[in-house]
């Protein structure tokens, strides 16, 4: 993919590139005359621009717009570009998928974000009748109030659940440092815990691979780790894994 430590804007180019990791194709700028999105009665609701050097143009004035120094506070940009990436709807599909992405990267390249950690799109996803609402009340009515309030509150929401949920994780693995301490005394190290906690699940092989000891020594750590019930194990194909479960019930909660 493009490096964005070395040029880090976002541009037309590296949307095409994510849409096609997303579709794993050679998917480019939409061709396709005539392209109309539909409500679930069938109704046409928007029709996007047509012909690819009309979408190039208004995507090469999105890129100067995103790119460009101004005033604006990051968040009301990031509201505001991301309506018009939609209203583009630059490619036959994937749009929903890249523009979601799109927020994460910016917010990287603003500095308010170290790492995709917070997982915007299951908010749209949640509310997407008021999402779609929102969006066309933009381009019906001029709405802009609501569309940045809704991405705002999406922020803000997300933001707020990615903490607790860090917290949850923090402390479940302070815990469960403290018991298999005192149950497993043989068998704790802090790399050990770590890798627990690196993954939702575990093998041998992570255990090798930092050195914590043999195929067989590190068979039998998991294997007490399995009987003192702070992990599951399931056979995938022909290899073992082993869940840590409360971690996934942390990570899976909605």
């Amino acid at each position: 993919m493009l490096d964005l430590k070395e040029r880090p804007c976002i541009s037309t180019n590296l949307c095409i590139e994510i849409v096609q990791r997303i579709k794993k194709n050679t998917a480019g700028i939409r061709k396709t005359p005539g392209t109309a999105l539909k409500s679930s009665k069938g109704e046409i609701i928007y029709s996007p621009p047509a012909g690819e050097e009309v979408i190039r143009e208004k995507l090469a004035n999105l890129e100067t717009f995103i790119n460009g120094e101004d005033n604006l506070d990051p968040l009301i940009k990031m509201a505001l570009m991301h309506y018009q990436f939609e209203a583009i709807h630059p490619f036959s599909d994937g749009n929903g998928r890249t523009g979601r992405i799109l927020l994460l990267l910016y917010l990287k390249l603003e500095k308010l974000l170290d790492m995709p950690a917070i997982y915007l799109s299951e908010y749209i996803i949640k509310n997407k009748a008021d999402y779609y609402r929102k969006l066309r009340d933009v381009t019906e009515n001029n709405d802009w109030e609501s569309w940045i309030l809704y991405m705002l509150e999406m922020v803000e929401f997300t933001a707020n659940k990615g903490l607790q949920r860090l917290k949850d994780v923090t402390d479940l693995m302070q815990q469960m440092t403290t018991e298999i301490k005192e149950t497993l005394p043989n068998v704790y190290t802090k790399e050990l815990v770590e890798i627990v906690f690196r993954l939702p699940y575990t093998k041998r092989q992570f255990l090798i691979d930092e050195k914590l000891g043999t195929p067989k020594t590190v068979g039998n750590y998991l294997m007490a780790l399995e009987e003192a019930g702070f992990l599951t194990s399931e056979k995938v194909g022909k290899e073992k894994l082993y869940l840590n479960h409360k971690l996934m019930a942390i990570l899976e909660k909605s």
